[in-house]
């Protein structure tokens, strides 16, 4: 596979973002592809609203419909098989069109793109000729007391234990919804209860890495934090999310650094550039695992077991894990094995009706699956338990890599954490072995005959 910087022989991508009153242009350049604000993005006038609190500028909005307009042309068009890189070029209308093009952000928006997805990006800005809101909006933001900082929270169980274990206190965190529904309100109403805006692509999606997701949520992070006056950002992926992708990338594909530190860094650059304050986006749980981060906030007084079960997972799609009509968690992919392993360490018994394959002990995978004449395993769904079970159990068999092996991981981490190797060295082993414990009790749990034991050993079996 080719490096993700060759790109000379890839064709350009070309992609024009359209304010919603803006006709197609009569003449159309050569094989790009056009997407309108209003119905290819479109944006909620309520949720904008939202985010439109005293400290609302024109260059939030811009932000939103860049990010809006990055994750279009990731998902437009998919990836070789032969090479991981793409080459975009997207046309994007702002209001702030000096700020956007000063070399300073250009440069960080390029470099912070490329990091996180593989791919080149060129970006050009045009004068956006709307309004970002029907009126000015001026409201304090409905916030009893000062925060600390702000959280991307979702139905996950990292980002409902983190959130519990670092604001568990006075309620000093800013939550951010990175979801596209909206959840139930609770009586202290949230500010940033879902994303402002949904790309739809229908059937011209073709592409489901999705790395710009990563840099969606930190952009949309960035902007309640800069509106709720807070510097800090709180991460709160556990180690072998984090670092996994990184240090064993899928099928030597590009990594994936929407969790890495070195992600961060970049980003934080960039907000510098664009919004002029200095935000940090901290991750407390990275040398821990996921059953650890579990364990310690079920340590809180008046903590019950309940609260984490209710909590998601999963990675894969409705059609894929709906049994007998309701939707259920897949129980197989690399995240559902995550959640199981990392329960069990915390010493969780979840229902077994939780998961489409609940039963890990069969001697085969068909046999886990439910029996029903209803129910209708993908190939999809065997691919992702396999791959799953394999990445856990390598990511297991790096605890035992002598320190040169790792010396790369471990120089970039201290490089982007402004610490020593020792130090990163030490912490990064401490993570993989306490991960290589835990994987070990859930493979044994399950049995010398589990198809998981022969999945593990580079068998296909079921």
């Amino acid at each position: 596979m080719k490096d993700a910087n060759d790109v000379n022989q890839i064709i350009e991508r070309k992609l024009h973002i359209l304010e919603g009153d803006k006709p197609l242009p009569r003449r159309r350049s050569n094989g790009s592809v056009y997407a309108t604000i209003g119905s290819d993005i479109e944006c909620d006038k309520e949720i904008f609203d939202s985010y439109s609190y005293d400290g609302w500028q024109s260059i939030h909005h811009d932000l939103l419909i860049l990010c809006a307009a990055v994750e279009y042309a990731d998902r437009r068009w998919a990836r070789s098989v032969r090479q991981w890189a793409r080459r975009f070029h997207i046309t994007v209308p702002v209001m702030e069109i000096s700020t956007w093009q000063d070399k300073n952000v250009e440069r960080n928006l390029r470099e912070t793109l490329r990091h996180i997805t593989g791919d080149e990006w060129r970006v050009s800005f045009v004068r956006f000729e709307g309004s970002a809101a029907d009126k000015p909006r001026q409201r304090p933001l409905p916030f009893s007391q000062p925060k600390e900082f702000a959280i991307a929270y979702s139905e996950g169980l990292d980002s409902f234990c983190v959130s519990g274990l670092y604001n568990k206190e006075d309620d000093v965190a800013v939550r951010v919804r990175v979801a596209k529904h909206k959840q139930h309100r609770r009586k202290d109403e949230r500010p940033f209860d879902r994303l402002p805006f949904q790309v739809r692509l229908g059937s011209k999606s073709h592409e489901s890495s999705a790395r710009s997701r990563g840099f969606k949520f930190a952009a949309i992070t960035a902007i309640a934090a800069h509106l709720s006056k807070v510097s800090r950002i709180i991460v709160p992926e556990s180690g072998q999310g984090a670092l996994g992708p990184v240090l064993l990338p899928l099928w030597n594909i590009y990594p994936d650094y929407r969790n890495h530190p070195t992600f961060f860094r970049r980003m934080e650059r960039f907000i510098h550039a664009l919004l002029g304050v200095e935000l940090r986006y901290e991750q407390p749980r990275l040398w821990c695992t996921k059953g650890e981060t579990i364990a310690d906030f079920l340590a809180i007084p008046g903590i019950k077991t309940e609260q984490v079960i209710k909590t998601r997972s999963c990675w894969q799609k409705r059609a894929n894990v709906g049994v007998g009509g309701k939707r259920r968690q897949c129980g197989v992919c690399a995240a559902c094995l995550l959640r199981r392993m990392s329960l069990q360490a915390a010493r969780v018994d979840e229902p077994s009706e939780a998961y489409a394959v609940a039963n890990l002990k069969a001697e085969q995978f068909s046999d886990a699956l439910p029996q029903l004449k209803s129910f209708k395993a993908t190939a999809t769904l065997f691919d992702y338990g396999y791959m799953g079970a394999r990445h856990l159990h390598q990511l297991a068999e790096m605890s035992n890599e002598l320190p040169v092996a790792l010396r790369p991981h471990v120089f970039e981490l201290a490089q982007a954490l402004g610490t020593s190797t020792d130090e990163v060295q030490k912490n990064l082993r401490h993570m993989l072995l306490q991960h290589a414990d835990e994987w070990a009790a859930f493979l044994a749990s399950q049995g010398k005959q589990s198809f998981l034991e022969i999945w593990t050993k580079g068998g296909r079996h079921g």
